[in-house]
């Protein structure tokens, strides 16, 4: 069946017609997001939902969205979907940050030059049939420098812009390296230097706990008097009421912000202010910028939905078509060692140790954790998935600690997970071979080679005679069909495991029937999800 994916929010025709083109059954009703009973009476149909900034995907409607899969929002800003609550349910939340680069880094550039030169007063003056030459005495931007906070996707795209109005740039992020700043052809300062030397100040930053007030009222004193301020990025950035007094006093000259604390906005301490240029979150607002990210999302959720390729997750590691292929039967090994520990393992985890050997440490280890933690955490929760089961672990206080080495024995790759409770450690190791089936290859440092099946017993016993024969004969005398059969043993006399791979799951009377003989330490059926 095909998957089914719902518009609730106005996207082209043309990303409509992408969905349809890629085989997915896709509703388009653009109005619907603006009605929340009628979307929550729907919504529990669809795999997919598309939308823009009308519709609000709350806790409450992902609580009744049980089919949903994935969230696709055309553009940037997610603040009107609730993460955690889709986190937690295990959907994906995507968003495309590359389709309106270009014109929020054009709208922060015609801003600052708005500001530079009282255009939207000069405007209104003129219209009101004055003539006002003396009132509107601008500075130009030439030579001066601009102090450019996050020197990211569209500050670096800023930071281009502004070298070829011949403006000297100094750039703060605490992710730039030296390399790049001299790449791109700016100075890397620390904050407080940026403060205090710019004459123009344009933030692009995502709104995080570091960043919030990042221009506090503190920091709004420390800067150059006469500095003119421009907030394409994110609202809450700057503190409005401070910056607004700082505007009134004349320490800052100007102001021009496409983005407010509270939005929409119908009030502020910024609006109806001489300097301030003000325009309604217009930053991602032009024809060519929507229609890239409408055709953008289309793509991403298309490519999920059909292929399991990740892209632009903002809950989840991004796992390309070419990735998802490759790396396909090595995330079904990691849910199956996790799995396999977790239904192991009775009392409270705490902590999760992965180690990637080989070939698999060159995989996207990100996805391939998420795998382990989803696998262990099915015990506890039968619908957790890649997205949900990190979220589950964080509240539960596991921790988690992942290590690569290269190849360090006979197989090309393999994985070694170890599960840490306050009574025990138990480890389990597997491996993807030639045919592309996972086996395990390991179990409490005994080695084995194990086809993995729906279907599975586990025992446990000191290595002595008869325990083949007690299983065969007792899963035989009960109709129970072997499929395949594996040992192991530490040494001689020592430990050893058994892992039976049967048709149908062993009946609990057959499990006692098992238990009675007294050969065995430990009898556990499991199960996994071989699809």
């Amino acid at each position: 069946m095909a998957p089914k994916v719902l518009v609730s929010d106005k996207l082209s025709e043309t990303a409509v017609q992408i969905f349809r083109d890629r085989g997915i059954d896709v509703d388009f009703r653009p109005d619907l997001g603006k009605d929340k009973e009628k979307l929550a009476e729907i919504i529990g149909d669809y795999d997919g939902l598309a939308i823009r900034s009308a519709t609000k995907v709350t806790a409450n409607l992902i609580e009744k969205a049980k089919n949903l899969k994935v969230i696709g929002r055309a553009g940037i800003g997610v603040d009107n979907v609730d993460r955690e609550a889709a986190s937690k349910a295990g959907v994906i939340v995507m968003n495309t940050p590359f389709g309106n680069m270009i014109t929020t880094a054009e709208h922060a550039i015609s801003m600052m030059m708005a500001v530079a030169r009282q255009i939207p007063e000069a405007n209104a003056s003129t219209h009101a049939g004055k003539w006002e030459k003396s009132r509107f005495m601008g500075v130009e931007l030439t030579s001066k420098t601009l102090g450019v906070v996050g020197a990211g996707n569209i500050g670096s795209i800023v930071c281009d812009r502004a070298k070829g109005l011949k403006m000297k740039v100094i750039a703060y992020d605490p992710f730039l390296s030296q390399e790049k700043a001299d790449k791109m052809g700016v100075e890397k300062v620390d904050l407080d230097d940026l403060l205090v030397r710019a004459d123009f100040i344009t933030l692009h930053v995502p709104l995080t706990d570091q960043t919030r007030n990042i221009l506090s009222r503190e920091n709004i004193a420390k800067l150059k008097k006469g500095v003119r301020i421009v907030n394409c990025a994110r609202g809450g950035l700057v503190d409005e009421e401070a910056l607004a007094e700082a505007l009134k006093s004349g320490h800052v000259a100007g102001a021009a912000f496409d983005v407010f604390a509270v939005e929409p906005a119908t009030a502020s301490p910024l609006f109806n202010l001489p300097n301030v240029v003000v325009t309604p979150h217009l930053g991602a607002a032009t024809t060519e910028a929507q229609e890239n990210v409408a055709l953008q999302v289309a793509e991403q959720m298309s490519d999920y939905l059909l292929t399991g390729a990740v892209t632009n997750a903002l809950n989840m590691p991004s796992v390309t078509a070419e990735e998802a292929k490759v790396m396909g039967p090595w995330l079904k090994l990691a849910q199956h060692l996790g799995n396999f520990t977790g239904q192991m393992t009775d009392e409270p985890i705490e902590a999760i140790n992965i180690l990637y050997d080989g070939e698999a440490s060159t995989m996207n280890l990100e996805a391939l954790t998420c795998a382990v933690i989803a696998g262990i955490m099915k015990r506890v929760n039968p619908d957790v998935n890649m997205v949900s089961a990190p979220v589950i672990a964080k509240e539960r206080g596991i921790a988690i600690s992942t290590t690569t080495q290269d190849q360090s024995g006979a197989f090309e790759g393999y994985i070694k997970i170890t599960v840490v409770t306050a009574e025990r450690e138990r480890s389990v190791g597997g491996t993807v071979f030639s045919d592309g089936k996972p086996r395990f290859i390991q179990i409490k440092g005994i080695n084995i080679d194990a086809e993995i099946g729906e279907h599975m017993v586990y025992t446990t016993n000191n290595d002595e005679p008869g325990i083949i024969g007690a299983l065969g004969n007792t899963m035989g005398e009960n109709g129970v069909n072997i499929a395949n059969f594996t040992l192991g043993r530490s040494e001689r006399g020592g430990e050893a495991i058994a892992l039976l791979y049967v048709d149908d799951p062993v009946p609990a009377a057959v499990m006692d029937k098992l238990a009675e003989t007294k050969l065995f330490r430990q009898i556990k059926p499991l199960s996994f999800d071989v699809a």
